[in-house]
């Protein structure tokens, strides 16, 4: 079995697509893309996972405190490397990511499959029964299903009045309240609360400051 791994030879094919693995434990866990099974529950919150893995990830990075991985930037902590790896990206403006399509070139792996779905339909659309508008990622097709469900806000700010459609919403929202700035433009270091702050910053910020 391990010779399978220097040989690159793939036994074990998918009956419902074109994906072949050189593991059966890979098999399986690859065949719950298609029939959606999460076996994986956490014990905190209503989220279920395909991998022990991504359970553990998703405990460490939203249920713990512990966050051991400083970036060396801004000095902003993270619960996982790999989340420290993203973020400093920020800084340095490296984009490891490079589509097979065409020149472009991107920070986070999410960022070149969107790219590569939009720009060259490779992937998968996930698409509302409802209105048919389609989505690069389940979860924000899933966010906006709970937009259907008109009228019901059931995540309320506990700063103030205000309530949201999603968790995500609520999650936006509430850095106006806080002090804390997280996002860092990579092009001055200026920090602000938000990501869509980020942006607009961003854009302000290229056109001011001259080409290196």
């Amino acid at each position: 079995m391990h010779s399978r791994i220097h040989t690159g030879e793939k036994l074990y094919k998918c009956q419902l697509c074109d994906k072949a693995f050189n593991d059966i434990s890979h098999l399986t866990i690859h065949s719950r893309v298609h029939t959606g099974d999460k076996p994986y529950k956490c014990s905190l919150c209503d989220k279920s996972f395909s991998q022990s893995s991504d359970l553990q990830t998703h405990e460490r990075r939203i249920h713990s405190n512990v966050r051991p991985h400083s970036c060396s930037y801004c000095g902003k902590p993270f619960a996982i490397v790999q989340d420290l790896n993203s973020h400093v990206r920020v800084h340095t403006g490296a984009k490891p990511y490079s589509c097979r399509h065409c020149s472009e070139s991107f920070g986070r792996l999410r960022q070149l499959k969107t790219h590569q779905l939009k720009s060259h339909n490779e992937g998968t659309w996930f698409t509302c029964h409802i209105c048919q508008k389609k989505f690069s990622r389940k979860c924000h097709l899933k966010r906006h299903m709970q937009r259907h469900e008109e009228g019901i806000k059931p995540y309320v700010c506990d700063e103030c009045p205000k309530s949201f459609c999603t968790a995500y919403e609520l999650k936006t929202h509430q850095p106006v309240h806080s002090d804390y700035r997280q996002f860092c433009c990579f092009l001055c270091n200026a920090m602000v609360k938000r990501k869509r702050d980020v942006k607009r910053h961003f854009k302000k910020c290229s056109s001011v400051l001259p080409p290196k």
